[in-house]
């Protein structure tokens, strides 16, 4: 079992910055690769960013290319999403994801075997 504890939501205006955490507990937390989705209300979740176990390969989804950054640091059995250049289209609930290492570069939910509660990430206009 892994653990996974988001934090670092929060509300923000458009063009501002927040860094996601997540914090992993339990298996060893660089046998996963790690990602981050997200859920706006009424919509499905969609994938953001992934990063593979060593932190060498990521991967990001269009919509947030160029502004957000995924990092890991595995003494610290964390992930981080650095969002900058917030739009009010990035509101949502963000969850973070762990899946097994074999699999690099993770974009679609069914690949992930654990799962966070999410952070609220609210941008006003």
């Amino acid at each position: 079992q892994v653990q996974l504890g988001e934090s670092g939501g929060g509300l923000v205006q458009a063009g501002g910055s927040l860094r996601l955490s997540c914090a992993a507990s339990g298996r060893t937390f660089s046998r996963y690769s790690m990602g981050w989705f997200r859920q706006a209300p009424g919509k499905e979740r969609e994938f953001v960013a992934t990063i593979s176990w060593r932190g060498g390969s990521t991967y990001y989804a269009d919509s947030v290319k160029g502004r957000f950054t995924i990092s890991r640091d595995n003494p610290k059995n964390t992930v981080y999403l650095q969002m900058n250049s917030l739009k009010p289209e990035d509101t949502a609930v963000y969850y973070c994801a762990a899946a097994p290492a074999v699999i690099t570069i993770a974009t679609m939910p069914r690949q992930y075997e654990y799962w966070g509660q999410g952070t609220q990430v609210t941008v006003s206009s």
